[in-house]
């Protein structure tokens, strides 16, 4: 599918949410569709090796109805996406990768020449908002022109890129309308049918705990004074008080304190191995003894179990549409951008 990879695109990634330091995390995670456009079931074919691309590249990578996709965009392409992914591209990847971006940028270049034929613009007032929705997700004004020199970009050049990508969408949204897209009934029946296996749903547990961190490399006195507070803790919950409102005055996990120490339904194996063993022991309603993971020590209560089973159609329906309606969507778009390869002329330089 086409994704849009200008800096502008992937500027708006960077501000990713980031696990808190010593929480044990857990999301009541669908389990069908599985997220991402998982192939179903069926045989699977390894990819074609890429052409090799070279190590040099040269000024102009490609040219599409005789304008340049340019090493410049190119490099703030793949600095945008490294950036995105926190670290380098992979060596061994670097073919696949460099290959998968070019093309992205040339279809990107097609949609953008298709936009401006038919003579579809974008509002200053538009630019200004999406320019104004990057700056928020900065601390400071300072931060925000450290990440422009970072990704080799300028405020000029974002204000450039969004442009372009409202005139894409727009396009887009001309183009690809609902009607293109709506999913039959008989669609997510078959899917449904077809794809067994996406909607094994594992035995899952909904579970609450307190917290009380134990810092990497602590001395036997810190661990000791830790394993004392838990402990405190713990008699004050068998003696009855509310689990919820001791998670939220003790518990130094932030990303479940808030919520009373509530962790969501997770499976077997998304918690560190401790808690998972004490977790899957546990009956609905109970409340663990100390448990010690790599975190500190936790007080665990179960509030519901699920077993194993096959999740029904009507369940997982709205999603499974949801999950359809966004594959149509892509079909649509490739097909649209390939009657404009087919259509325009597209070379590859490299």
């Amino acid at each position: 599918m086409i994704r849009t990879l200008t800096v502008v695109a992937l500027v708006a990634l960077c501000a990713c949410s980031k696990t808190p330091a010593g929480a044990t995390t857990a999301n009541a995670a669908t389990p069908a569709p599985q997220a991402g456009g998982a192939p179903p079931a069926g045989a699977v074919l390894g990819p074609e090796p890429s052409k090799p691309v070279p190590a040099q590249l040269p000024e102009v990578l490609a040219r599409v109805n005789g304008e340049a996709v340019s090493k410049t965009d190119f490099d703030r392409a793949v600095s945008a996406l490294e950036a995105r992914n926190g670290g380098p591209v992979p060596a061994e990847q670097r073919d696949r990768i460099f290959r998968e971006v070019l093309d992205q940028l040339v279809d990107y270049k097609l949609l953008v020449q298709e936009g401006r034929a038919r003579k579809i613009a974008a509002a200053d007032t538009e630019v200004d908002e999406r320019i104004k929705e990057i700056q928020k997700q900065f601390p400071s004004d300072d931060a925000f022109k450290q990440m422009l020199t970072s990704r080799k970009t300028t405020l000029d050049q974002v204000r450039s890129d969004i442009r372009q990508d409202i005139t894409v969408q727009k396009l887009i949204a001309n183009e690809i309308t609902a009607e293109k897209v709506a999913v039959k009934p008989e669609q997510v029946t078959d899917f449904y049918a077809k794809n067994p296996d996406q909607f094994k749903q594992t035995e899952r547990v909904r579970a609450s705990h307190i917290l009380i961190t134990v810092p990497k490399d602590a001395d036997d006195a810190t661990k000791t004074a830790a394993r004392a507070k838990a402990a405190d803790i713990l008699k004050e919950v068998k003696a009855g008080k509310d689990f919820a409102a001791l998670a939220k005055q003790h518990s130094q996990d932030p990303g479940s304190a808030q919520n009373g120490g509530d962790l969501g339904l997770f499976q077997p194996g998304q918690m560190v191995g401790p808690f998972n063993d004490v977790a899957f022991k546990l009956a609905p309603g109970s409340v663990s003894d100390l448990v010690e993971t790599q975190f500190g020590f936790h007080i665990i209560k179960v509030a519901e179990k699920q077993t194993a089973r096959t999740v029904p159609l009507e369940e997982i329906r709205p999603q499974l549409e949801q999950y359809l309606e966004r594959m149509n969507r892509e079909q649509q778009t490739d097909a649209f951008v390939n009657g404009l390869k087919t259509k325009g002329k597209v070379e590859i330089l490299i």
